[in-house]
């Protein structure tokens, strides 16, 4: 017993060639019948051989040039509700078209009609007033001219009696009269003197400014119901492609809005880079962007990269996936070729591919 103890302990130990060679023909391997063999070395550890990091890839989403654009009611449209969509899913629209009218802007209308009639009036006022002084002015400055006449006539009256007195061939109470019709006359030419100095100011005469200043009343209501006209209408902000419609005629607008409007001939993605990354992005590397609905992957450029680190909010399928990461946005400006095709999927998750070449 003690011998053959000993020989299966040095067999064991040293696996002479013979017993190797039973080994493997009978697929055994030493102490594989037990949890715990002795006499056998350890598997060691296979080394991997260390890969170069030659991409960095990231979950994002497709969208418009600039993201999409959801159009809300105008400033002060109040309670208004939409009375008209002129407008519908997939239409392309220009920069400052119509896109639905809200149920005060008949009212608003009304307004402007009374505005441009009130500015009218005012108009015709203004030219009145301005007809009125110039007569006036031109009034005036013919009593001036006959107070003027008048003036020298009796000064020349006064002076020939003067004349006459002193060689006895009139009386004194002839001269009296001369001379008093000479003051009198006088006076009246000061007096009208005076009145047409009032009359000559012209934009300056208080009937004239008076109708000035309320001609710029009414351009200012003018100008105030032309600007609350913008109120009834919802405009198109820019070029480019009805997304989705939020409502239908007769309801109020809510939180989400009247539409989404995208530049959709401009397609790009943005994607949700994780920080421990960004060290290898740069502008101007090339994506490809990858997606099941995609029947072959989208090729880009980066042409932005964001400058402050959130919150991971596009979150990959894994339940293990971590949902609390930090990320940096990343903008990827698809390629001519890629852009149409991408232009009806906004919103799509995409995952992109970075190439970012080996690392050193």
């Amino acid at each position: 017993m003690a011998v053959l103890f000993t020989g299966a302990t040095i067999g064991l130990y040293f696996q002479p060639p013979a017993l190797r060679a039973f080994f493997g023909a009978t697929g055994l391997e030493p102490g594989a019948g037990s949890s715990a063999p002795i006499a056998v070395p350890p598997p060691q550890p296979e080394v991997a051989t260390p890969l170069l990091d030659t991409a960095v890839v990231a979950l994002g989403r497709l969208q418009p040039e600039g993201d999409a654009v959801v159009l809300a009611p105008p400033f002060g449209a109040g309670d208004a509700r939409v009375a008209r969509l002129l407008v519908a899913e997939g239409d392309l629209v220009t920069e400052g078209q119509l896109i639905a009218e809200l149920d005060s802007l008949p009212q608003y209308r009304a307004a402007l009609v009374a505005a441009e009639a009130n500015l009218a009036a005012k108009e015709a006022a203004l030219v009145q007033a301005r007809a009125a002084v110039g007569s006036a002015q031109a009034e005036a400055l013919a009593n001036r001219d006959r107070a003027a006449s008048a003036a020298t006539l009796a000064e020349q009256e006064a002076a020939r009696q003067r004349d006459l007195f002193a060689r006895g061939v009139t009386t004194r109470s002839a001269l009296d009269r001369a001379e008093a019709a000479s003051v009198q006359t006088a006076r009246e030419l000061d007096r009208a003197t005076a009145q047409l100095d009032r009359q000559g100011g012209g934009e300056d005469q208080p009937d004239v400014a008076l109708a000035a200043r309320q001609l710029d009343v009414a351009r200012a209501d003018l100008a105030r119901a032309t600007g609350d006209l913008a109120k009834g209408m919802v405009l198109a902000p820019m070029a480019g492609q009805i997304l989705a419609l939020h409502l239908q005629a007769g309801e109020k607008p809510g939180s989400a809005g009247i539409a989404t409007l995208g530049a959709t001939d401009r397609m790009e993605a943005e994607l949700e880079v994780y920080q421990t990354d960004i060290a290898r992005v740069a502008l101007g590397q090339g994506v490809s962007l990858s997606s099941p609905a995609l029947t072959q992957p989208l090729t880009g450029t980066i042409t932005r990269i964001g400058l402050e680190v959130e919150r991971q909010s596009i979150l990959a399928a894994n339940p293990a996936a971590n949902t609390d990461a930090r990320i940096v946005r990343v903008t990827v400006q698809l390629d001519p070729t890629s852009s149409p095709r991408a232009a009806a999927l906004t919103g799509l998750e995409v995952t992109g591919n970075i190439a970012t070449g080996p690392t050193e």
